[in-house]
């Protein structure tokens, strides 16, 4: 049960990997944890000599209205495990999907370096379909931006945008500068995490983008596209990734600072009081 009243609203997707190219879905079933679904999908013009490294996927989701489907579990079928001669009806229990797989949103930005005044300037542009964060299916997304040296540890100040209320795809339109020599920029990267406010708790990350030239990807493409274009804002849309326990540490740090600041405190106190 993924909803509050203790129930889901369940739908299948079926569909061959790796490709993907052809999805079908079941329809809806409303408020049950048995749906009876009775529905036939045929996939066609796959030739029996492809179907050996061909696995069939069957995605269970809850769906909902407002929000990002959440995905029940799933059930994987090598091709080359069953007697496709024969009709298969059997049960399997649904394997929960690994955190990793789940897609947790994108993020929009600009990088521009100019190499005369070491000027990096990173643009946040937007987000969309983020994952909720919150019980009410929503998020109070806003992000961080940090410069960080080879060995992940932060250099200066990181910088912040807005935080964007009740919003699964916010528009930012921010901009924001760090100065860098430019011998500097093989040893650099530039960490980007969305986070979900928290006005009473700490903030907790939805996803992270890293770029710099010790990446891979479009993560490595974005840096050095940037790095040979001077002056010209270089604009991509980037997945954001999961982030790893303590990637995203530095407020908890600062609380604990200054804890342990306000136990001196009160120790330097009541040791004046003892003195007098």
């Amino acid at each position: 049960a993924l909803d509050l009243g203790g129930t889901s609203d369940p739908y299948v997707k079926v569909y061959l990997m790796p490709d993907k190219k052809r999805k079908f879905e079941t329809k809806v079933h409303r408020k049950t944890l048995n749906p009876f679904f009775n529905e036939t999908f045929s996939f066609k013009q796959v030739p029996y000599s492809e179907t050996f490294d061909k696995t069939l996927v069957f995605a269970v989701f809850d769906y909902d209205r407002f929000s990002k489907h959440d995905q029940i579990g799933e059930v994987k079928v090598p091709l080359c495990m069953v007697d496709l001669a024969q009709t298969i009806e059997e049960w399997k229990d649904i394997q929960s999907v690994k955190v990793d797989d789940q897609y947790l949103g994108d993020i929009c930005f600009s990088l521009r370096y100019v190499p005369t005044s070491g000027k990096l300037t990173v643009g946040i542009l937007e987000c969309k379909n983020l994952k909720k964060m919150d019980i009410t299916g929503a998020s109070d997304p806003y992000v961080k931006i940090k410069l960080l040296d080879s060995k992940g540890k932060r250099i200066g100040k990181k910088k912040k945008t807005t935080v964007k209320m009740g919003n699964l795809n916010p528009y930012y339109n921010e901009s924001f500068v760090f100065i860098v020599e430019q011998e500097m920029l093989r040893r650099v990267s530039l960490e980007l995490v969305v986070a979900d406010y928290d006005r009473i708790g700490s903030s907790d990350p939805i996803g992270r983008v890293e770029c710099g030239y010790n990446r891979k990807g479009l993560e490595l493409k974005h840096w050095k596209e940037m790095v040979e274009n001077p002056r010209r804002p270089i604009v991509h849309w980037h997945v954001l990734k999961d982030v790893e326990p303590g990637d995203d540490d530095d407020d908890e740090k600062k609380k604990e600072k200054k804890k342990e600041g306000e136990k001196k405190e009160r120790k330097k106190e009541v040791d004046n009081n003892k003195i007098q």
